[in-house]
């Protein structure tokens, strides 16, 4: 069974930082772009980052670049999202998700994780 688990979600003050992980089970993701999304309470689902299956090219949305770093273990069929100077409107739920191809729209996404709660207070 293909599984991708998120874990590192919470609750932190605005300016903190956080860091998730996506873990990758059932099959190697090594060959395979990976990347973060997000979704906020009565939002569509949000592009955040992706990463190509080397982790040599990287993309993030203009809402979290600079502050957003995206990075992956292949050797532990692990994605990392690093998440610095958090801001209230941050808050999400965040899923990972693997396509082919480094894509930005969810739809390319075929595997997706069951998403981690990240709440940024004020």
């Amino acid at each position: 069974q293909v599984q991708l688990v998120e874990s590192g979600g919470g609750l932190v003050q605005a300016g903190d930082s956080l860091r998730l992980s996506c873990a990758a089970s059932g099959r190697t993701f090594s060959s395979d772009a990976m990347a973060w999304f997000r979704q906020a309470p009565g939002k569509e689902r949000e592009f955040v980052a992706y990463i190509s299956w080397s982790g040599g090219s990287t993309y993030y949305s203009d809402s979290v670049k600079g502050r957003f770093t995206i990075s992956r273990d292949n050797a532990k069929n692990t994605v990392y999202l690093q998440m610095n100077s958090l801001k209230p409107e941050d808050t999400a739920v965040y899923y990972c998700a693997a396509s082919s191809s480094p894509r930005v729209r969810a739809n390319d996404y075929g595997y997706w994780g069951q998403g981690t709660q990240v709440t940024v207070s004020s």
